[in-house]
């Protein structure tokens, strides 16, 4: 993994996530000011989205983990050197939250009040 693509997955959460949060903070905000009861299907979504992100993220890692160390331990045992995997790392943690987060911008932008 190169470290354009950690750079592009970190700016997406650095720059995406504030803006959804804003979004869903702002239809909460409407819902309260309307005296429109809250939408519950959004709040369910957030919960179960993280969750499952977290469940992606904790799959990616340990699959990364796991061709890290059978490719350094391939390198070791033909005499190589071990080389570093902490990109690939990183960027399979960060990967399944940056994807949540741009469909999650994309569908609560054009979504209609």
């Amino acid at each position: 993994m190169t470290p354009r693509r950690l750079r592009l997955d970190t700016a997406t959460l650095w720059f995406g996530a504030p803006f959804v949060i804003a979004l869903r903070v702002q239809e909460m905000q409407i819902a309260a000011l309307t005296g429109k009861t809250q939408d519950l299907a959004e709040l369910y979504r957030m919960i179960s989205e993280k969750v499952a992100a977290t469940a992606d993220s904790f799959v990616a890692v340990n699959v990364a983990l796991w061709k890290a160390s059978f490719d350094n331990t391939m390198r070791m045992m033909m005499g190589g050197k071990v080389s570093g995997h902490a990109t690939a790392i990183a960027s399979a943690a960060l990967r399944p939250y940056g994807k949540r987060v741009r469909s999650n911008a994309r569908r609560l932008s054009r979504k209609k009040s």
